[in-house]
């Protein structure tokens, strides 16, 4: 055995280093207490309080929803868990999916006209980042403009070079890029049409290169008919469906006449009153049964982003279960929102996953199914007010909002606890 000696100031300078490794040991730990160290994947979850988007985990991005009263950053959802890779081959109808209203209408992007651009806007990022975190309809304004055809967010029915942004084209290559890269993804465009030059619709879904995804008039539902399977539309590759708000369309150029197809509850400031939910006037009653598929617009009249995060995690929940009601029992297929991204935890995504999960499987959220499980037959995603699951081979986590009852094998007693649940969204706080 070594026996090792010190001289006194020897033994100072071991005295000080161990005082200061202690010091440095404490400082850790308090750290600690305060923060989390993110090391081997460990990442915040929803809700919890952030300082840079590295700090969440995959799907959350750090922000915070002043609107609300949380001006402190959390982490956010900004990705869409799809349901139809948890529950698979139903009918198209049978799912809800996340729309974006004006999703061309993107703050900062630039001027393509060389003109300064007066005009609302209504998302925060690129189409294809839309695509990439599960938006799976997309609304677009197209007019007739500079011999072309542009999307604009304009009024009386003409664009101006204030008011234009950008060929649509453009866009709808986007679209194809992500068909192309995704091939058992389906996507929805929704037009509002001020397009009058012969065939020049058709042209330009040519041009994009769009033609081999088209969901063709002649397979369309009618009278409210069950969709095929979104199994059956991907073998046939008619992964694109697109809808237009002009009926003269649909004889000329085999555009779907919108309203033939859906159902729609008015958009704009009557569609966020949470005490009533009237059918837009071109849509038949939102309770009729003439067509199988109900879009449920939500969005204000006039866009303000940072209320946006308030509308998509209270209002929402609100007017999905007025709506729901006022549709006779109906789940919304297609959920259309402004700045979809933004909310003070989950948002539209949670509120999208809860009206899955109850529809699909009769969970409480869509992150409890089980693959080819009966009804009612929910896994344990974790701490009650968390849901963890894959997206895309990405681990998860999101924040479950609603509460609902024990597990329910009935379809009767699947929509009536989405009612209760959507009701409890307006007394539960996610956090």
């Amino acid at each position: 055995m070594s026996i090792l000696f010190f001289s006194p100031s020897s033994a100072r300078v071991i005295h000080e280093l161990n005082l200061s490794l202690s010091v440095c040991f404490f400082v850790k730990v308090v750290r600690s207490l305060r923060e989390p160290e993110f090391t081997g994947g460990s990442f915040l979850q929803v809700g919890d309080s952030c300082s840079a988007a590295r700090d969440c985990g995959v799907g959350l991005y750090c922000g915070d929803c002043a609107a609300a009263g949380r001006t402190r950053p959390s982490c956010i959802r900004d990705l869409a868990i799809q349901p139809t890779t948890i529950v698979k081959g139903l009918p198209f109808n049978r799912y809800s999916w996340l729309v974006t209203h004006n999703s061309f209408s993107i703050v900062g992007e630039p001027s393509r006209t060389g003109v300064e651009r007066v005009t609302f806007y209504n998302q925060e990022d690129t189409v294809t980042n839309q695509l990439r975190n599960g938006v799976r309809g997309l609304m677009l304004d197209m007019y007739d403009f500079g011999g072309d055809v542009w999307l604009c967010h304009s009024l009386q029915g003409q664009c101006y070079n204030f008011t234009a942004f950008e060929p649509a084209i453009d866009t709808l290559k986007e679209v194809e890029a992500f068909l192309s890269e995704n091939p058992t993804e389906i996507v929805t465009i929704f037009i509002e049409d001020y397009v009058h030059a012969p065939m020049r619709l058709s042209k330009l879904f040519t041009a994009a290169d769009l033609m081999k995804y088209w969901y063709p008039i002649s397979e369309m539902p009618t009278s409210g008919q069950e969709w095929p399977t979104v199994t059956d539309m991907v073998a046939k590759n008619h992964r694109l469906l697109v809808f237009t708000s002009d009926a003269s369309k649909e004889s000329s150029e085999g555009i779907a006449y919108q309203w033939s197809y859906l159902l729609e509850n008015e958009s704009g400031d009557p569609g966020i009153d949470p005490s009533a939910c009237p059918n837009r006037k071109e849509s038949q009653p939102l309770n009729s049964r003439s067509a199988s598929l109900f879009m449920q617009n939500y969005f204000p009249t006039i866009p303000v982003e940072s209320e946006a995060c308030k509308e998509n995690s209270v209002g929402l929940p609100q007017m999905v279960q007025t709506c729901y009601a006022a549709a006779g029992n109906r789940i919304p297929n297609f959920i259309a929102v402004n700045f979809y991204m933004r909310s003070d935890g989950g948002g539209v995504f949670d509120v999208q996953d809860r009206i899955n999960g109850l529809t699909l499987c009769g969970c409480n959220t869509i992150a409890a199914c089980q693959a080819g499980a009966p009804a009612g037959a929910c896994k344990n995603t974790g701490a009650p007010n968390r849901t963890t699951s894959s997206v895309n081979g990405n681990v998860y986590s999101g924040t479950v909002e609603f509460k609902t009852s024990a597990s329910r094998a009935s379809s009767t007693s699947t929509w009536s606890n989405l009612v209760i649940s959507l009701s409890l969204a307006l007394i539960l706080k996610p956090f």
